[in-house]
């Protein structure tokens, strides 16, 4: 398998590129403040003077004065470290200290970390609360979907052309991810391809999500994710976290309307309190980090994209959510008087409970916690906020094309480049019942879905956002274990996930090959763990997108990856002992990437096969085909 070392880093190199180390700096707590009180005067807000724009990463990556990760190539520190009064920066006033100098260099070493969707611009735009109908565009022939027809209209204002269509083989690859996370076997997919309806697609989305096992088994690792859920962890053993995995897999697994499945965790059954009530750590803490900051910053992120960490330590520098906010939203889980600290001291008062959106109703600080949470389950589920369905359509929508509607999903405040496509599902998935499955399907039968991604050559963010169509998404940690999973037949016999009985049993349509114990419900493994499946310690609504140095070195060479492949090679020489070299290759092409192999695949695969295939040779072909970036990609 070494021997392929090559073949792969190719392989890798072609996929996403390589994403800088973790980085540690706090950018909003370390970098804004200096930058305000130093910089922005001459470099925000139309002010750029020397060509040098702080406004934005991107408009600072443009001005070519800060290298990521080269401070010491990069002009600012060249221009705040300078002795010559005639360049050194700032021009007045005194001059930077050693520590704030320290502070700039290690950010540009560390890559220059930015806060998403932050931007020393002042805020002109101001996301509205209530929902909004919106009156539909006209519709071109053939393309009557409401969101089509939106999205008609917005390519022709901003001049866009319609990416072409998907094929039925690349479309039923990218559905099935999506909807189930794992591939079509080679005969479901026969069977799509060759079918002669004309509603084919709407009957396959509609199948899909119909699968109620697989459907659930794929979406807990978002719910996981974004509802801090593990199975084990930090605070399990002595009690200072609670799993939530029973109430949450039922959830899912029922299809419970979203509101109520909101109301039941902010308001919760002995089964769902797990999620309000956080993590208790350790020792000593920071103030921020209390169990009832913790709830608030949860609540805002989770139902609202909004980001309440900053806000939970001072004013937030970042955006327009204040220390009263973060600390109002906290009283309401507080079991007591509830002292309200600046920056981990405290100033003298007690917060009282309070709602983020005022204008929706009020919290009723004097009665008892249990009556204050179910009122604040009311407000955020309020037929009146729109921003909580806005939030979820938005991250439906991200998770399906690749791109918010508002991006990142956790800036809510940011303006969306369609105000009439958010708004328009947002008001039908209320208008549905709160039903994820039908925004799923809603979004998964119109066209614009069902286009071919349009790669990007750069990642533009912000008002320079424009929307071409899907883009690639890479499979997730759970995804790709899965996909191995399956190909290989190498799923393990228990899951990790701890809930009274077994799952229900897959129905009679599920073919045998997608009937096995998926990566969402086992502990995770060091392979997951490189490939972005997280400790869930803290809230992720997203994952990193790029590959890290980590994630190829463990593809690459790793054991897991290894012993996994050597050990499907041998179950798929088992069960088709009889296939010829150029049958062998068609069936890993099919199962891996929903077609059969070119011209040029081909002859490098019955190469590494040879004339008689044994275990070392197909584990071979296995690892090339894995690491190719159409395997690692939904397309």
């Amino acid at each position: 398998m070494r021997s392929l070392l090559a073949l792969a880093s190719l392989a890798i190199c072609a996929g996403p590129g390589l994403a800088q180390p973790d980085k540690k700096t706090d950018f909003a707590h370390d970098i804004v403040p200096i930058l305000k009180a130093k910089c922005a005067k001459c470099h925000t807000n139309g002010t750029y003077k020397g060509g040098v724009s702080f406004d934005t990463r991107e408009e600072l990556l443009k001005s070519k004065a800060a290298v990521p990760g080269k401070s010491a190539a990069s002009e600012i520190i060249k221009l705040v470290t300078s002795t010559d009064k005639d360049t050194r920066m700032p021009p007045q006033g005194d001059p930077l200290s050693a520590k704030e100098v320290a502070a700039l260099t290690k950010w540009i070493d560390d890559g220059l970390p930015w806060e998403p969707g932050f931007s020393f611009k002042p805020v002109t735009y101001v996301a509205p609360l209530k929902p909004r109908k919106v009156v539909l565009p006209p519709a071109k022939p053939g393309r009557e979907h409401p969101i089509d027809r939106i999205i008609d209209t917005y390519f022709a204002k901003n001049k866009v052309p319609a990416p072409e269509p998907l094929d039925d083989a690349a479309f039923a690859r990218r559905v099935y991810f999506d909807l189930i996370g794992l591939p079509p076997t080679a005969g479901e997919l026969e069977t799509f391809v060759t079918s002669k309806s004309a509603s084919k697609r709407t009957e396959l989305v509609n199948k899909l999500l119909a699968e109620d096992r697989s459907y659930t088994d794929h979406w807990l690792a978002f719910w996981n994710d974004a509802l801090r859920n593990e199975y084990r962890g930090t605070g399990y053993i002595d009690g200072g976290r609670k799993q939530i995995t029973a109430w949450l897999y039922k959830s899912l697994l029922e299809n419970k309307p979203y509101d109520k499945f909101t109301r039941e965790l902010i308001s919760p059954n002995p089964n769902s309190e797990g999620f309000v009530k956080g993590i208790k750590w350790r020792g000593e803490v920071n103030a921020s980090q209390i169990v009832e900051l913790q709830f608030s910053q949860n609540i805002g992120q989770v139902f609202f994209g909004a980001n309440l960490k900053c806000a939970s330590c001072h004013d937030s520098f970042i955006d327009s959510w204040k220390l009263d906010d973060a600390y109002g939203l906290a009283a309401v889980i507080a079991d007591k008087p509830l002292t309200v600290h600046r920056c981990d001291k405290p100033i003298g008062r007690t917060a009282s409970a309070k709602f983020l959106f005022p204008e929706l109703g009020s919290i009723d600080a004097t009665a008892p916690k249990a009556k204050r949470l179910e009122q604040l389950a009311a407000l955020v589920t309020h037929p009146d906020n729109g921003r909580f369905t806005r939030t979820m359509a938005n991250r439906i929508w991200h998770r399906l094309m690749g791109h918010g509607i508002v991006h990142p999903v956790d800036v809510m405040g940011n303006k969306p480049w369609s105000e009439d496509l958010l708004d328009y599902l947002a008001v039908y998935f209320a208008e549905n019942g709160y039903d994820l499955k039908k925004l799923m399907a809603h979004i998964a039968t119109s066209q614009t879905y069902q286009a071919k991604a349009v790669p990007l050559e750069k990642e533009v963010t912000g008002d320079g956002f424009v929307f071409r169509g899907p883009e690639l998404k890479r499979l997730s940690a759970e995804q790709f274990t899965d996909a191995i999973w399956m190909l290989t037949g190498t799923a393990p016999a228990k899951q990790s996930a701890a809930f009274p009985g077994a799952p229900p049993p897959f129905p009679a349509s599920a073919p045998k090959e997608r009937q096995f114990v998926r990566a969402t419900l086992v502990d995770c493994d060091p392979l997951m763990r490189s490939l972005g499946r997280p400790n869930r310690e803290q809230v992720v609504t997203t994952r990193p997108d790029q590959l890290s140095t980590l994630q190829a070195l463990d593809l690459a060479n790793g054991q897991i990856l290894t012993t996994t492949l050597e050990r499907g090679a041998t179950n798929i020489l088992n069960a088709n002992a009889k296939l010829s070299p150029d049958e062998l290759a068609d069936w890993v092409f099919l199962r891996a990437l929903a077609r059969k192999p070119n011209a040029n695949e081909r002859t490098a695969a019955k190469a590494l096969l040879g004339a008689k295939p044994a275990p070392e040779s197909v584990a071979d072909l296995l690892w090339a085909v894995v690491m190719l970036p159409e395997f690692q990609l939904v397309r």
